[in-house]
């Protein structure tokens, strides 16, 4: 049976996600911004908890950990590098790195830009990428510590995935994100048909992720820095794609 995958909204804009396998009965989350929601769909849906995968160590997305915990015990998976301002891991994990869930192989990529150390987790077999704030729907996290450099290398890993990988990313950003992608890449028709089906789905409350690599690469500018167009709209045609994605970053942080 496949891999069931459930978005809960989490404190203004937060998504976490519980990912979880029938026939063995384990369920994985996906970052903890807060407890009682979590907890809520787990009660519900008579699930026990078996891991939680951390992505980075940002409050929004580790503070309900230990409410969690206390409730369901579980093991946590984290990243290696970041474990010393991680909340305490049973499970250091580094790019490259695999393990197994349901019956299936987690790839552990490091995509570090908005932090050092930020991981992500892919699930091939189930076409699913767990991304918080690296990839995100529409766009890529504020380099908070990280250089446009390494953001667009670490989004530059999802070049070989399949154009069906589902994207799961942190936040509902994907409205503004939008919003800015038409300042860098306004004559795009299929950035102009999803800004519609954004549209209708904010205004109906509906969550705008996932959304799929095959998308993503048709509209968010943050993948499209090879893009003639854009260029060409930046005034940088010919100029390397890490100085069009750093153009693309530093408009994005005045937006």
């Amino acid at each position: 049976m496949p891999l069931e995958i459930v978005t809960i909204p989490c404190l203004q804009d937060n998504y976490a996600y519980l990912i979880h396998d029938a026939a063995s009965g384990q369920t994985a989350l996906v970052d903890v911004p807060e407890a009682s929601p979590i907890m809520a769909e787990l009660s519900q849906r008579g699930w026990a908890l078996s891991e939680v995968w951390i992505t980075h160590h940002h409050p929004d997305h580790v503070d309900g950990l230990p409410e969690v915990l206390a409730q369901y015990p579980a093991k946590v998976v984290g990243s290696k590098g970041d474990a010393h301002r991680l909340p305490p891991l049973d499970m250091a994990v580094a790019d490259a790195d695999n393990f197994s869930f349901g019956g299936e192989t987690v790839q552990v990529l490091d995509m570090s830009g908005h932090t050092i150390d930020h991981i992500a987790f892919y699930l091939p077999e189930s076409d699913a990428f767990f991304t918080a704030d690296s990839l995100m729907v529409m766009g890529c996290g504020r380099l908070f510590e990280g250089t446009p450099a390494q953001m667009y290398l670490s989004l530059q890993k999802t070049a070989e995935m399949p154009p069906q990988t589902r994207i799961y990313s942190g936040h509902e950003y994907t409205a503004s994100n939008a919003s800015f992608a038409t300042t860098v890449d306004p004559a795009n028709p299929a950035l102009i048909l999803r800004i519609t089906d954004i549209e209708y789905k904010r205004a109906n409350g509906l969550p705008t992720i996932p959304s799929t690599l095959e998308l993503e690469r048709e509209t968010n500018p943050f993948l499209r820095a090879d893009n003639p167009e854009i260029q060409e709209h930046l005034n940088l045609t010919g100029a390397s794609h890490i100085d069009v994605f750093t153009e693309i970053r530093a408009r994005k942080d005045r937006f």
